[in-house]
């Protein structure tokens, strides 16, 4: 029987400095196959390329990477500023509707750093474009400098709420992950439920209330040594269990299916 397949989110680079391409990192790759157990697919995330409707049709599931460009403001009512960085505003075209589509199948989605970003403007909320500048805020951002194993390091505590989907899946009220993100959550969307949040309350962990499928996402980069990790490997394998099920015809909602 053949496996299910998620859409990877992609991101437009260059190869060589010179040779233009739409791609997806070798961890997002790696956890969708070997963790979740299914066939991954680059998305080329243009709308000139590709239309929401037969994503749908092609994929069971997606996964929504992380990436350097911000969404735009515009795409939650603000102006944008030097502040907000860079933008991809064909990648904002696809995955926005994209994610609203999911949402009303119950089409599992999975939505990792940018993908949470991402999840939230969806579904009607704003981005501060720089954490590391509210007061009481510490710098989420990745080190500038050291291996990958040093950017990857675990950094901070995300606590969950207690009994919450997020502490049912991964066993326990708070963990410690990553970090490697300037942007983060400022309005949550009028569905969006913050399931956990950093030592200094900064938002890292959401589902959509009322959803008919998965749509747990996170702040954080699970997809390094997601087959290691005892906290990433429980959300790819969490993730790739609802892709299955929906291919099958039986939608599972993680608020649902961990109570």
């Amino acid at each position: 029987m053949a496996r299910p397949v998620v859409g990877i989110i992609g991101n437009q680079g260059a190869f060589n400095e010179t040779y233009m391409v739409h791609a997806a990192g070798l961890m997002n790759i790696d956890a969708v196959a070997k963790v979740s157990g299914c066939t991954p697919l680059i998305i080329p995330a243009d709308p000139e390329m590709v239309q929401v409707e037969d994503l749908l049709c092609a994929c069971d599931g997606f996964l929504f990477t992380g990436g350097r460009p911000n969404v735009h403001p515009e795409e939650y009512g603000e102006e944008e500023t030097e502040a907000h960085g860079t933008f991809d505003r064909a990648r904002d075209r696809v995955t926005l509707p994209l994610i609203r589509a999911c949402v009303d199948r119950g089409q599992p989605i999975f939505g990792v750093c940018r993908g949470f970003q991402e999840v939230n403007v969806a579904m009607g909320g704003s981005l501060y474009p720089e954490i590391r500048e509210l007061p009481g805020r510490m710098n989420h951002r990745m080190p500038p400098d050291g291996t990958i194993e040093e950017k990857f390091a675990l950094r901070h505590t995300v606590r969950f709420t207690p009994g919450g989907p997020f502490a049912r899946l991964l066993g326990a009220d708070e963990v410690r992950t990553n970090t490697l993100h300037g942007q983060g959550i400022k309005q949550p969307g009028p569905r969006i439920v913050i399931d956990g949040q950093a030592e200094d309350g900064t938002p890292e962990a959401v589902y959509v209330e009322g959803a008919p499928g998965f749509t747990l996402s996170v702040q954080w980069h699970p997809e390094y040594k997601a087959g290691e990790d005892d906290v990433s490997r429980r959300l790819f394998c969490a993730f790739g269990e609802a892709v299955r099920a929906f291919a099958e015809g039986q939608p599972v909602s993680a608020v649902r299916r961990s109570a």
